[in-house]
């Protein structure tokens, strides 16, 4: 939807609440990798982020009727997803909160040399990309939701403080504020203890079998490594389709965006062509 213009746009959108299936088909799978990685960063897991992103696009479609191009239309989208996400409860670590503390703790003490090899044949570089980029985006965890919303917005999509205020229900002012210690509380947990973003002694190399042996990683399913990435030129149009990005905005390389699973291309079009879009569309 990236070349639409904002006219073009409302008039699919117009079709779409109509009950023009091709219209909204083309708008949710347009917005299915928005909706899938602040799934993802909220959640911590695929599977997680692929069960929230279905409730998300179900929500978008009974809702969408409600949009008045008074706002980008992305921006609504990271309301709709943002609203339902600080809420959702039944991801993995809302049944088993996580602290920098405890993390923390397990970095330092953990007996990652009591191990035996349960690589099962995969190579050891792949298994330890795999648990960089899973540490990292479960490290998110950490926060609370609103502190992680805050972060993802300001820090893997940069989104203007103006925006994420009016997204999240606070003042630009407050939002810049809580970005700023959101980010400093990373960055200094990274530094004390990482050793691949920071100075901390960490090694996700020497940690591999420690973390096959407590199931965050497991050598038959490989989620991260296996998922095909966003260009940045996606993510970049995304912040330009909501407004300029402010000036506090800074990189953070861990966070890589990802191509949305594709059984959820598959639950979009099941969706549509069975008999809940009907009822869905007339709610």
């Amino acid at each position: 939807m990236d070349n639409l213009t904002n006219e073009e746009l409302s008039i699919m959108i117009d079709k779409a609440v109509s009950g023009d299936k091709k219209s909204l088909e083309t708008i949710l799978l347009s917005v299915q990798d928005l909706v899938f990685n602040l799934s993802l960063r909220m959640l911590g897991t695929f599977q997680d982020a692929e069960d929230a992103s279905q409730d998300i696009l179900l929500k978008i479609i009974t809702h969408l009727s409600s949009f008045k191009s008074e706002s980008a239309f992305s921006t609504w989208v990271f309301s709709i997803a943002m609203n339902h996400l600080k809420n959702y409860k039944k991801h993995m670590f809302a049944k088993f909160p996580l602290s920098f503390e405890y993390y923390g703790d397990d970095i330092l003490n953990g007996k990652v040399d009591d191990v035996p090899d349960l690589t099962q044949d995969v190579e050891k570089a792949v298994l330890a990309e795999e648990l960089k980029m899973s540490c990292t985006n479960v490290m998110l965890q950490c926060l609370d939701a609103e502190s992680r919303c805050i972060f993802i917005l300001g820090t893997m999509f940069k989104v203007d403080s103006r925006i994420a205020g009016d997204i999240l229900g606070i003042t630009p002012e407050a939002y810049r504020q809580r970005l700023s210690r959101t980010r400093k509380r990373m960055a200094d947990f990274l530094s004390e203890y990482c050793g691949e973003y920071g100075k901390g002694t960490c090694r996700c190399t020497n940690r591999v079998n420690y973390a096959i042996q407590n199931h965050r990683i497991s050598p038959n399913h490989l989620d991260f490594t296996v998922a095909k990435q966003v260009p940045i030129e996606t993510t970049v149009k995304v912040k330009r389709a909501m407004e300029n990005i402010d000036d506090i905005s800074q990189e953070f390389s861990y966070c890589k965006t990802y191509r949305s699973p594709d059984s959820l291309k598959e639950f979009i079009e099941n969706f549509l062509d069975g008999t809940s879009f009907s009822i869905v569309r007339n709610a």
